[in-house]
């Protein structure tokens, strides 16, 4: 039996959701998104105190969870919130901690 045959669907959707959640940068994106709608990635890396690099490789992750999207408008990309999966990432912590 594999890893993802033995753990629900919501299991792993709640893993890969808490993985991105995971360190203060990228806490403090979503939180940044949540409060207006959408965001350019040279406006982040103004703010935040870390390299466009390092910027770059969390807004992956939070992509890559599904938590963010990103559209590209040569020569920036705007960052938005999936608001589908972030709804769906609020129900499952709220599951988790419920029980």
């Amino acid at each position: 039996m594999t890893e993802k045959n033995f753990f629900s669907d919501e299991q792993l959707n709640l893993a890969r959701f808490a993985k991105a959640l995971a360190h203060p940068v990228r806490v403090y994106v979503l939180q940044l998104l949540a409060r207006q709608s959408c965001c350019y990635s040279g406006d982040l890396s103004e703010e935040l105190p870390i390299a466009k690099s390092t910027l770059s490789q969390h807004l992956k992750e939070l992509k890559n969870a599904g938590l963010i999207q990103g559209q590209i408008e040569p020569p920036k990309i705007k960052y938005c919130l999936d608001r589908k999966n972030w709804e769906k990432a609020k129900k499952s912590m709220a599951n988790l901690f419920s029980r």
